[in-house]
């Protein structure tokens, strides 16, 4: 049941094979969210047609409409937001300790491995260039970055069954949405990483995290 005064989602606007919209989706599924949903064909620019600008007031997704007019983008705003409307299963963090460590692991993960693979693929992928003004060379300096990530990944895993937390939570969604982006730029997780592999093992069990055309 949503919060009393606070606007209701109405729409998500996405495009479900894209990092940061997949982002959005796992959390919705964790928390049981239904809402309507409206994909967007970033090759073709629709996230850049006027009345989505007028709408988002940025060319990108996702971006969530609420019942007041509020438009709310940024992946990770979108799911401050929600986790205000639905609070359990909490994927935030409940007191200011677990929140500050949620936090920062999250943001670990974001700046970190998320960007490392997102650059690589949008500076070398040759389907980019629609979207990208490319710069093979920077795509190719944050490859050689991701199994650093990688590792620093398995480090932490080595004693803690999740990133951040004794359970999953949005910094564990945004890692396995960076690790799974890793089959489209062609980069394998190295073998050497046993606290990554087993934690993928029972992150990519949860039906959430079932790949975008594949049945959870």
């Amino acid at each position: 049941m949503s919060t009393p005064n606070l606007p209701a989602p109405v729409c998500l606007f996405d495009q479900s094979f894209a990092p940061n919209p997949r982002r959005v989706n796992i959390f919705l599924a964790e928390k049981g969210i239904k809402i309507e949903r409206h994909s967007l064909n970033l090759i073709e620019g629709e996230h850049k047609a006027p009345d989505y600008l007028a709408k988002a007031g940025i060319p990108q997704v996702p971006a969530l409409e609420l019942e007041d007019g509020t438009v709310l983008t940024e992946s990770q705003a979108i799911c401050r937001y929600l986790e205000a409307l639905h609070p359990e299963p909490n994927m935030m963090g409940r007191e200011p300790l677990e929140l500050a460590v949620i936090d920062m692991w999250q943001r670990r993960v974001e700046f970190g491995l998320f960007a490392a693979v997102t650059a690589t693929f949008r500076h070398t992928n040759p389907h980019m260039a629609a979207l990208e003004d490319q710069c093979p060379d920077w795509g190719e300096v944050n490859r050689k970055r991701i199994a650093g990530h990688l590792a620093r990944l398995d480090a932490r895993l080595a004693g803690s069954p999740y990133l951040a937390a004794d359970r999953f939570t949005v910094a564990d969604i945004t890692a396995i949405v960076a690790i799974d982006f890793l089959k489209v730029i062609r980069e394998p997780v190295p073998d050497d990483l046993p606290s990554l592999a087993a934690w993928i093992g029972r992150v990519r069990a949860r039906p959430s995290c079932a790949l975008p055309g594949k049945a959870a």
